[in-house]
């Protein structure tokens, strides 16, 4: 493996570690906008929120650390990205600021109606990030970012068959996880019924998405052959694990057994992009460039592998302690959900 590819390898670790956490982060607020009306979803909402409002900035930590790398040491590549790619890209950060920013005054604003609007906006930003971060992807992915600044066509390389195919899994990934995670988290607060509601979002989810990726590879077949030829290549055993991890999960969901169920979810999707990465292997821009092309100097690279090492002794430590921490069962008095929809202490 060269330095190029040490580099980017960590890079596509902070990009799996967004599409996991950032993933059920996004689907969070795709179930906050299906909770239903103010009462029926009251529970719901105050679940979600409960269980992603520490942690929600935090994973966007994963995509600032992606795109350093690729702007660093592939600025060829990033380049060539986001000049062709600048429209659905500009709506994606649009969308992450919209839902930030509802998600943190929700809490402060005491009108209904102020309460109503910004929850809204966090649930329909949710909804619609991932899609066009999909929809990147497949256009990458399919061939449609040529190297240069603003080579590519500027609509065509998102709207087309594999940006719509990636926009609509991306969602429908982000709704799944979100649900699988949900599931443990209202079954550990006590909320027995919440978790067998997200069960059945859960398991409805993974039918459709099943569904969704298996019609999916006619579209590959047709609009993107490199990378549909690289899927039931080399990447073969990749998309086998997902399969199977996705069965497992299934199954786990089925017998209540959530926290082995967390683990299957996140091995299927951790599979199926490394599947993706692994059809597309060796090129970064599809069917173009090379990653050794795309590589800056040797220099550049080294010193990006030693700041990556002794960030991650930093980073990591940190990052894990913190989801750690917000995974303990409350203690009494904490302001847990009772399965009567009543808050038991708390402020």
């Amino acid at each position: 493996m060269s330095l190029a590819e040490v580099v980017l390898s960590i890079m596509f670790v902070g990009l799996i570690a967004y599409g996991l956490f950032g993933g059920a982060d996004f689907g969070a607020g795709i179930w906050d906008l299906l909770a239903g009306g103010t009462r029926h979803g009251a529970r719901q909402r105050d679940l979600i929120e409960r269980s992603i409002a520490p942690v929600w900035e935090a994973n966007h930590v994963w995509l600032i650390f992606v795109l350093v790398v690729l702007w660093t040491a592939f600025s060829g590549a990033f380049a060539a990205v986001v000049s062709t790619l600048y429209i659905p890209l500009t709506l994606a950060a649009f969308g992450m600021i919209a839902r930030g920013a509802a998600f943190a005054f929700r809490k402060s604003i005491s009108t209904l109606a102020m309460r109503r609007f910004l929850g809204a906006g966090f649930a329909l930003s949710s909804l619609v990030t991932p899609y066009f971060l999909g929809a990147v992807v497949g256009g990458v992915a399919s061939g449609r970012v040529p190297p240069g600044v603003a080579a590519g066509d500027v609509v065509t390389s998102w709207v087309n068959p594999t940006s719509v195919l990636g926009g609509v899994l991306a969602v429908l990934v982000c709704a799944y996880l979100a649900a699988v995670f949900l599931c443990a988290d209202a079954r550990r607060d006590g909320a027995t019924d919440l978790a067998e509601e997200f069960r059945a979002r859960a398991l409805g989810t993974a039918a459709v998405t099943g569904a969704v990726g298996i019609a999916g590879l006619f579209v590959l077949r047709a609009d993107a052959p490199l990378l549909f030829d690289g899927l039931t290549g080399r990447a073969a055993p990749a998309v086998v694990v997902s399969v199977v991890a996705g069965t497992a999960a299934i199954v786990y969901l089925a017998t209540r057994r959530y926290a082995h169920a967390r683990v299957a979810s996140a091995l299927a999707v951790t599979a199926i992009l490394v599947g993706w990465a692994l059809a597309q292997y060796p090129y970064i821009l599809v069917g173009e460039v090379t990653i050794e092309e795309a590589a800056r100097g040797r220099a550049t690279l080294v010193a990006m592998l030693v700041t990556l090492v002794a960030g991650a002794v930093i980073l990591l430590p940190a990052l894990a302690y913190l989801y750690l921490l917000f995974q303990r069962s409350p203690e009494p008095g904490s302001g847990a959900v009772s399965s009567d929809g009543v808050r038991s202490g708390g402020i």
